[in-house]
Formats: C-alpha cells, structure tokens, sequence
C-alpha cells in the first residue's frame, strides 16, 4: 500500500473500508505530517487533532462492525478519510476567522452545509484551511496565519483564495479539500500546486441550509489529486437543501461513473490563449504550451481543436468588479474592528459602499449580457481549453501592495485573465495539472482549464480522465518540503 500521505480519497476509504488501514493509522499519520510540515507550507488555520482520532476511533468501530456483518458496501463513501474544511465555513465548535483578524476569537455554533455534507458521507474534517480575509485576493497572505506556500516551491505562492486547502493536499497533509471559487479560488491554488480543481456549474453545490447564493458568484467544490477524487467529492457536496435559488438535478449515475464514460470522439474544443479580463495580461511562455501540448494531446484523441474567440470584451468585466465590491461590503465586521482589516479589504469595501442600488443592478445585469455574448461566442464549441493562469506560480508577496491596494487587483486581474470568467457566466471549469515546468532548478506547475457549458460536469469529468490517462499525473507529489532553519 502507498504511503498515507500519497493515497486518494478513493484509495484511503477503500482501506479503511477492507480493513488494510485503519482510519487511526490514517489520521495519526496525516497529523504527524501536518504537525512537522505544517508552518512550512502554510495549509492550515486551526488543527483540531482530538476530535480527528476521536473521529478515526469511531470509524474504524464503524468499519469493524459492517465488515463483521458483511456489509461493507452500505458504508458512506469518504468513512474515516480527512477532509478539511476552509475557513471561510463553519464547523461547530470550532474557530472560523474568515482569514480575517476582525474574527481572530470567532467560534462557530454550527455547520456549514458543505460540513454537514461531508460529515454525512463519513469524512473527518482535521482542522481549517487557510485563506485571505474573506477569500477576497488570489493570493493567501493573512494576518491570521503564514502565507500558504506551493510545496513545489516554498518561496512561491499556493494561490488564494483556497490556498490552503491546495497546499495541504499538494503537501500530503490531506487526501482531498473542501474549497470555494467566486473568481478563480479553486482553479488558481490547484493551478499553483499542481492539483485538480472543479469549479461547479452555479446551482450545482448547495450553500444552504443557511447561506444565502446572493449574485451566484462563489460556489462549494475541492481540491484533489486525481479527477476521480474530484467527482467523489461532488457526488458527496452536490445534494440540494430547501429553499435552493439555484438547484440542477444530478446526472442518472452520479459524476464518479462519469469518469468512466469518456466522451466519444469528434469533441469540439476552442483553444483560447487571448486574455479575457486583463487584455494587457502578459502570458508566459510555459502557461501557453501547457495549453497547447494539452489541445495536441486532444487531438490525438480525435477531438477537433480550433482557435476560439475572446467571449466578451474586457470592459465587461467592471460589472464583476462592482458586485465584487459590493459583496466585500457585505461582510459584517464590528466597526471598532475594521482598523483590523488588510488594506485590500478596506479598499474593496469603500468601493462597494459607493455602489448604489441601481448601479449593482446595472452590474448584475451586465453578467448576464456577458454570459449571453459568451454563449454566442462559444456556440461553436462543446469545451474551451486555455490556461488555468497567466503566469507561473508568484513569489510569496509578489502580487500583494499594501500601499496601492488597486494596483494590487489590477495585478491579480493580469495574473487570473481567464478564471473570473466562469464565475461570471456560472458555468463549470476544471484545472488540471498537465504540465511540469523547470524553472531555476525546480519543477513548477502549470495547470490547463476546461470549461463548458452550464451542468456539463459530466462532459468536464469524462474529458479530463481522458487526459489524466493519456498525461498521467496522479500520485505525482513534490519533492519534500524542507523546514527552513
């Protein structure tokens, strides 16, 4: 059997399951990782070790009891395996300081219903991720914690806003993560870290039963190391609650079969190189091939790839930005503790106070136009394929300006120029971990987007196991991280 810190979710449950591993070995090992690597790589907020054993102990109960009874098949999908939670959601009695200073001596009361969803399907939730104040940069730099690092190379970032979570997976701390992307904060940490990251249609993973969808920008998904993993974790989240805004029914034989079904030849897939957001976006050379030997690789398999056309004009992207703003005013913070915001966060704020209540209903409207010229652009196409991010993985703090906290977005804007897009839309995007890159004496990952049309999961699921076997990169993990001394 591998080592604990390379085995998927999948591979983890099934030992737990059989009885090869008990879920005690499984957390004892993960947490003496977590406790040795941890501070290097920046993955977690909060570890909450007692109640992973206590967890682990009741599982293997579980497990021990159904395998006594012959019953093994009934156990929930993820009984016994580690999956943290981000820490901008709630686990009971638990800290949640949504990256934020202002919320430093936070505890939750109660779940968050991608929690309770992955506590439902037997996970154990270890700890909480790391993230930016309220997830709102790419980067994960809070006052609360380290910043979150690529394990691939300690001096560059892990992405944001679930950088943490890519980290602790890209670094053996966890099988799999629980993230969540209104712009780019899966794709952009699984990009960093070389993992695979689904942003799911708008209306496929709940925020209920207590959060509220608002504008639909940010959805629930994870990071994993395998497309499979990828699509247990949605069969596990992807369950309504009442009084869903947005609900899309599930597919027949749930998105893990459809790992198995690969598309049938003749796909039609738009390979986009051109910036969207940023048109001045600068792109770097290693990005664009990873793009380009992936769309080689495509084609080989009989799809038929062709250059697709920029979906909207850059100007478009002023009505995100305002309902950006306007949802970063929303947080509710105590005024005597908003001196304890970062200056990103105040400079987000400010301008969503100037928004009016007709300007944001202009900007709502402007998405939906963007979504309809994007529909027109792409009738052509049942996939687009371009690179996850502009550039290589950051150096930690490259990206982020306290002193101009508008150049720091406009930054961000060039580093990102294609992920927002999917937020805008509401469509379904994945980022896969195609490419190695060596750069100064280290390999570096690039990861390649999908995305189609909205609840086209299973297409996105099918294509990108097609992938994953034709560029094999599951199990691959980066070399050790070294504590520096």
């Amino acid at each position: 059997m591998s080592e604990a810190k390379e085995l998927t979710a999948r591979e983890a449950a099934a030992a737990i399951r059989t009885g090869a591993l008990s879920a005690v070995e499984l957390a004892t090992a993960l947490h003496e990782r977590t406790e040795r690597l941890d501070r290097v790589v920046g993955a977690y907020v909060t570890v909450t070790a007692d109640r992973l054993l206590q967890g682990a102990r009741a599982a293997d109960d579980r497990a021990g009891a159904a395998r006594r009874a012959g019953d093994e098949d009934a156990l929930p999908p993820l009984l016994g395996v580690p999956v943290p939670v981000k820490d901008l959601n709630d686990v009971a009695g638990v800290r949640c300081t949504y990256g934020s200073a202002a919320y430093a001596d936070n505890v939750a009361t109660t779940d968050a219903g991608v929690a309770q969803r992955l506590r439902d399907a037997g996970a154990l939730l270890p700890g909480k991720t790391n993230t930016p104040e309220f997830g709102l940069p790419c980067y994960t730099e809070p006052d609360m914690a380290p910043p979150a690092r690529t394990p691939w190379d300690l001096a560059r970032m892990a992405g944001g806003s679930s950088g943490g979570a890519a980290a602790a997976v890209s670094a053996g701390l966890a099988p799999a993560a629980h993230g969540s992307d209104g712009g780019g904060s899966i794709r952009i940490p699984a990009s960093c870290c070389g993992l695979v990251g689904l942003k799911p249609s708008r209306g496929r993973i709940s925020s209920g039963p207590d959060e509220v969808d608002g504008p639909g920008l940010g959805v629930h998904g994870s990071l994993t190391r395998d497309v499979r993993d990828t699509a247990l974790l949605l069969d596990v989240l992807a369950r309504p609650w009442p009084g869903d805004t947005f609900r899309l029914p599930p597919p027949a034989g749930g998105f893990l079969a459809a790992c198995d079904q690969p598309p049938e030849p003749g796909l039609r897939i738009g390979l986009l190189l051109e910036p969207v957001i940023a048109a001045d976006a600068p792109v770097d050379r290693a990005c664009a091939a990873a793009a380009e030997q992936a769309a080689g690789v495509l084609e080989m398999l009989g799809h038929r790839v062709e250059p697709a056309p920029v979906p909207f004009a850059a100007e478009r992207f002023a009505s995100f930005e305002a309902v950006w703003s306007v949802g970063a005013r929303l947080a509710p913070v105590d005024p005597e503790r908003e001196h304890l915001l970062r200056p990103l966060t105040r400079w987000l704020r400010a301008a969503g106070e100037d928004v009016s209540g007709l300007a944001h209903a202009i900007a709502l409207g402007g998405m939906q136009v963007a979504t309809r010229e994007a529909a027109r652009a792409w009738a052509a196409y049942d996939v687009i394929l371009s690179p996850t991010l502009a550039q290589l993985p950051a150096p930690v703090g490259e990206l982020r300006d306290d002193a101009d906290p508008a150049g720091d977005f406009a930054a961000q804007m060039r580093f990102t120029p294609w992920t927002s897009v999917w937020n805008v839309t509401g469509w379904p995007a994945i980022s896969l971990p195609t490419h190695r890159v060596e750069h100064a004496g280290r390999a570096l990952p690039a990861g390649v987007m999908l995305g189609a049309g909205l609840g086209e999961e299973e297409t996105l699921l099918g294509l990108a196991a097609q992938l994953e076997e034709a560029l094999p990169w599951a199990g691959t993990l980066p070399v050790e991280p070294v504590p520096a001394h």
